[in-house]
């Protein structure tokens, strides 16, 4: 028995130097790539998905869903197009007529724009919610963790206990906070999937999703569809909502009144250009 915890230890300290070497390594390498690297924004946000996945924020599919978003991005020049910019306008405008809008935080979104998620929570008094698929204690701690650290004041969907379904779906798609999501009647969701769009949807809900994708289940299921990166959309809504915060009701319907966001998604596909 003795043996064997410390064959178990000689292991685990492998492990751990292993994980050290790694990290030094993937510091050093960052070092080296030019702020004038035309991939240097990109390769960033890669480094902090592959972070939030190795402190456990975020699932191996995560990664994959990044890239697939990162593809989509390339098509448009890395730049937010005019229909994304009208898009994120309508987003502020149906914020601030929301009487309770709710965050909601995936693994992604912690990863990439928690500081933002918490200074938006903050301009609308609006609540955060986590909401995770593949979701297990572990995960939801780390995530609040981050965002308590970065000002959150209360996170809410930690409380495995309590959690709704909303419509009485027994899916993981549909949990929902009673005090958050569950009673909300605007969501933003950034880079969720399809499913979950669709049930926020069907319950009623206006749903605001941030989604590169024009083509996804999520982007034509959702209220406003916002086809830019998130770490330049989050920081435009904030904008747009300091801006639109002193006008009156009747000219914030106006905006979210004469916006179509499917007409708006094909405006959006005409920005791709292959050369």
């Amino acid at each position: 028995m003795h043996h064997l915890h410390i064959i178990i230890q000689q292991i685990l300290n492998i492990v751990i130097n292993i994980k050290i070497i790694y990290i030094f390594l993937d510091i050093i390498l960052f070092i080296m790539i030019p702020k004038n690297h035309p991939r240097y924004e990109s390769l960033l946000l890669r480094k902090k998905i592959v972070e939030a996945f190795n402190n456990g924020i975020l699932a191996d599919s995560g990664m994959i869903a990044h890239g697939r978003g990162e593809t989509f991005d390339y098509l448009i020049g890395e730049k937010t197009s005019e229909p994304a910019k009208l898009a994120i306008k309508t987003a502020a405008a149906m914020l601030l007529l929301a009487k309770n809008p709710v965050l909601s935080v995936n693994g992604n979104t912690a990863a990439l724009a928690n500081k933002e998620i918490v200074k938006l929570s903050k301009i609308l008094d609006a609540k955060i919610e986590i909401n995770l698929f593949y979701r297990t204690e572990s995960r939801v701690r780390n995530i609040e963790r981050l965002l308590l650290e970065n000002g959150a004041t209360k996170v809410l969907g930690t409380d495995f206990d309590n959690l709704m379904y909303i419509n009485n779906i027994n899916s993981p798609r549909a949990t929902a906070s009673l005090d958050g999501i569950y009673n909300a009647d605007v969501v933003l969701v950034p880079l969720e999937d399809g499913d979950r769009a669709e049930i926020l949807v069907n319950s009623g809900k206006k749903v605001i999703t941030i989604d590169l994708n024009p083509l996804s289940r999520t982007s034509k299921m959702s209220t406003i569809s916002i086809m830019d990166n998130i770490v330049r959309a989050l920081p435009l809504l904030k904008e747009e909502i300091l801006s639109l915060k002193f006008e009156d009701e009747d000219y914030l319907t106006s905006i979210v009144t004469n916006f179509n966001n499917n007409e708006n998604l094909k405006n959006y596909l005409k920005t791709i250009n292959i050369k």
